[in-house]
C-alpha cells in the first residue's frame, strides 16, 4: 500500500461502465464527492458482448441522469419488440400503435459506455480517473475504507467513506472483499454481427425476437442504421459450429422465420461471440463497500436486463447510502436495506431467467402466456410490460390474466401448474432455491 494517502473521497467506484457512470452522477447530485476509477485509459473504451437493448425499467433513471435526453441526440433507438413463436408472432403494440407502450433504448456499446462516461466527467463532483486499475482494499477494524492500485505513472492509493464495485462479472472488488458468489451455468452460447442496410418490415425499428424453443435469436435496429443480429443458441449445437462459426451463424440467421435479408446488406463486424457466460449472483454488500451492476447479478444476456439493473442497482445504492455517507451505522444500515430491494426487486426474475438458461423447451405454464400472447393484444401488452421488468412475476401471473389466458388459449392449465401458482408464482421469494440464502448476511 503507497505511503501518502492522497486524497479523501465520500465514494470510490471501481468500474467507469453502465453502473459506475449512473452511481457516480446520482452520488454526486446529492452532494458527494466521488471518485469514479476505470481501469482502462481510453474514454471510448466500451464493452463488447452486449445485447444492446435498455429496457424500459431504466427509464427513470435515464431521464435523471440525462441520458434518455442524450440518447435521443444520438440516433437511439425507442425500443420495442415483436416475438415469433411457434404459434405466431406477439406483437405488443398491434393495438396501441407504436410509441405508446413504455420504451428503452436499443444502442450499441461503443455509443453508450462513452456518452455515460462524458456525463459523469461533467457531473460537479465527480473525479473521473481512468488508468486507475485496482489491486488492494484498504480496510481498518475490518471495515473497508479505499483504495489501492497503479496507474501508468506509479501507484495510487484512495479513502472513502463508501467503496462501490461497479466492475462487471469478474469484479475485483467483489473478489479482494472476498464476497460469496452463487454461479449457474448457462447452457446456451452466442453469436452476433453487426449490419448496415437490413430492410425492417413495414419500415419499422422494432426489434424482432425468435423464440425457437429452445433456441433463440434477434435481429435488433440500433442508432445510425446498423442492425444486431444474434444467434442464442442450445449448447447442444455447438458442433454445428465447431469448424465453421462464421457459416453456422450465416446458416442459422437465413433459416430464420421471415428472415431479414442478409445477402443483400453490408456486414460491418466480424461474427462476435462467446460459449461461456455463467449466471453470478454476489451478495451485493459488505462492511464498507456495495456492489451493483454485473458485479452483484450477472444475468443471462438473452434476458437483456443487463444494462437496465446496472442503472437502476445503482439508483437502488444512492437511494438508501448517500443519506447515510457521513455515520458508520446509518450506513450500515442502509447497506443492508440496498440488499434487501436488490433482493426483492431482481430475484424472483433471475430464478425465472436462470431457470430458462438451462435451455430446456418452454414448461407449461411459459406456453400457456406465450401463445396467450400470440392471439390477443391485451394479452400481448402484459406480455411486453413484463418482459421490460416494469411487472412482478405475481402480477405477471395474476388470476384475472390466467383466467383471460384460458379463455384466449381454450384450454387450463393442469391441476399441477395451478399448485404452483396458488403456492406462489413461479420465481417467487419462495422458490428462490438459494437466492435468499446468499444475501442473508447483507440483509440481516
Amino acid at each position: 500500500m503507497p505511503e501518502n494517502m492522497t486524497d479523501t473521497y465520500d465514494v470510490v467506484i471501481n468500474g467507469a461502465s453502465v453502473a459506475g457512470c449512473s452511481a457516480a452522477i446520482l452520488f454526486a447530485r446529492r452532494g458527494a464527492r466521488v471518485a469514479l476509477l476505470e481501469r482502462r485509459s481510453s474514454m471510448s473504451a466500451h464493452k463488447v458482448l452486449c445485447t444492446h437493448y435498455i429496457q424500459a425499467s431504466a427509464h427513470p433513471v435515464m431521464t435523471e441522469i440525462g441520458l434518455a435526453d442524450a440518447l435521443d441526440g444520438v440516433g437511439a433507438i425507442r425500443n420495442s419488440a415483436d416475438y415469433w413463436t411457434k404459434w405466431g408472432w406477439i406483437k405488443p403494440e398491434a393495438r396501441t400503435g407504436p410509441g405508446v407502450l413504455p420504451h428503452g433504448y436499443s444502442v450499441r456499446r461503443e455509443t453508450l459506455d462513452p456518452l455515460l462516461r462524458r456525463l459523469a466527467a461533467e457531473t460537479e463532483g465527480v473525479d473521473l480517473k481512468p488508468g486507475h486499475t485496482v489491486g488492494e482494499l484498504l480496510t481498518e477494524d475490518g471495515w473497508v475504507t479505499g483504495v489501492a492500485g497503479t496507474t501508468a505513472g506509479g501507484t495510487f492509493a484512495l479513502r472513502a467513506r463508501l467503496v462501490v464495485g461497479a466492475d462487471g462479472k469478474d469484479s475485483t472488488v467483489a473478489r479482494l472483499a472476498g464476497t460469496p458468489a452463487e454461479i449457474s451455468e448457462n447452457n446456451r452460447f452466442s453469436y452476433f454481427a453487426y449490419y448496415r442496410g437490413i430492410t425492417h418490415p413495414e419500415g419499422r425499428t422494432s426489434a424482432r425476437v425468435y423464440y425457437l424453443d429452445p433456441d433463440n435469436a434477434y435481429v435488433m435496429p440500433n442508432e445510425d442504421g446498423v442492425t444486431v443480429i444474434a444467434a442464442v443458441l442450445s449448447k447442444q449445437r455447438l458442433d454445428d459450429f465447431k469448424d465453421d462459426i462464421e457459416g453456422a451463424y450465416l446458416d442459422l440467421v437465413r433459416s430464420l422465420p421471415e428472415a431479414p435479408d442478409i445477402d443483400n446488406a453490408e456486414r460491418i463486424s466480424k461474427v462476435i461471440g462467446t460459449v461461456n457466460y455463467p449466471l453470478i449472483s454476489r451478495r451485493p454488500t459488505g462492511t464498507g463497500y456495495a456492489l451493483i451492476g454485473d458485479a452483484a447479478l450477472t444475468s443471462d444476456p438473452l434476458s437483456a436486463v443487463g444494462c437496465a439493473w446496472a442503472m437502476q442497482s445503482a439508483s437502488w445504492l444512492v437511494e438508501a447510502a448517500a443519506p447515510a455517507l457521513a455515520d458508520d451505522d446509518r450506513l450500515s444500515a442502509a447497506l443492508a436495506a440496498y440488499a434487501r430491494r436488490h433482493a426483492t426487486e431482481t430475484g424472483p426474475h433471475q430464478h425465472l431467467i436462470a431457470d430458462y438458461a438451462t435451455a430446456r423447451p418452454f414448461n407449461e405454464i411459459e406456453a400457456f402466456m406465450f401463445e396467450a400472447a400470440a392471439k390477443d393484444s391485451r394479452m400481448a401488452e402484459h406480455f411486453h410490460v413484463f418482459g421490460s421488468r416494469l411487472m412482478t412475476v405475481e402480477d405477471f401471473m395474476a388470476p384475472d390474466m390466467v383466467a383471460r389466458a384460458e379463455k384466449v388459449n381454450g384450454w387450463s392449465l393442469s391441476e399441477e401448474a395451478l399448485r404452483t401458482l396458488a403456492e406462489g408464482a413461479p420465481g417467487t421469494p419462495a422458490q428462490q432455491h438459494g437466492h435468499d440464502d446468499l444475501l442473508e448476511g447483507a440483509a440481516r
